[in-house]
């Protein structure tokens, strides 16, 4: 059975959400953050990375959520989740199984150079710029999407939108990162098809951003 290392309020949540969607058994073991918000000793102990999230599976220790998912889709779920290599949308699903990481990238170094004292962006200001460019390019290209696909990796839900909506919801709350308004009115109408599910729903309520860690 796969046990799920949780890190309360981390994007470990998302691999609740795929085994509650796959319908397959699963452990999860929850770790509380420190006073400074950071994953405890024993969190870290258990891959090098040290990152959220970790699962265990017999004998295999692995992190990194995109990887995550896509194992357990594949040698757990029969690859329900997955778009396979011979569809037309494959393409699609293996750009947005990045959108996670690339997103995030540009929110957290813009997050971190404004708390060492960076500017607003503009000429003089290489890195402000660029980040800025990314993340708006990120932005209209998701709402371009999903004005084309009822979901990210094709017409049907996928582990693409598993890797993405935490994006779209928790991340939202940090200082800095976008708000998803009436500009983009695709998005808004595909958050609300995700967050739905009932899978979704009952994942959330046993590991998200607002669950504590059970008795």
């Amino acid at each position: 059975m796969i046990t799920i290392h949780h890190l309360g309020v981390s994007q470990s949540d998302r691999i609740v959400w795929l085994m509650e969607e796959l319908g397959l058994p699963y452990a999860l073991k929850w770790y509380d953050r420190g006073e400074d918000m950071l994953a405890p000793p024993e969190y870290r102990a258990l891959h090098p990375s040290g990152t959220a999230p970790i699962i265990t599976d017999g004998d295999l220790v692995m992190a990194e959520s995109t990887a995550i998912v896509e194992y357990i889709s594949q040698r757990h779920g029969d690859g329900k989740l997955s778009v396979s290599v011979e569809s037309p949308d494959y393409p699609h699903y293996l750009y947005w199984m990045q959108f996670n990481n690339n997103l995030q990238t540009s929110v957290f170094t813009k997050m971190a150079y404004e708390s060492a004292g960076g500017t607003e962006p503009g000429p003089d200001n290489v890195i402000m710029t660029t980040m800025s460019r990314r993340g708006e390019g990120l932005y209209r290209a998701l709402e371009q999407r999903l004005g084309e696909s009822d979901y990210l990796g094709g017409p049907e839900f996928s582990c693409a939108d598993i890797m993405s909506i935490f994006n779209l919801t928790s991340l939202t709350t940090l200082v800095g990162a976008r708000t998803i308004d009436d500009s983009m009115p695709n998005t808004q109408a595909y958050i609300g098809r995700v967050t739905s599910r009932p899978a979704y729903q009952k994942a959330m309520s046993i590991a998200g951003p607002e669950a504590s860690r059970p008795d």
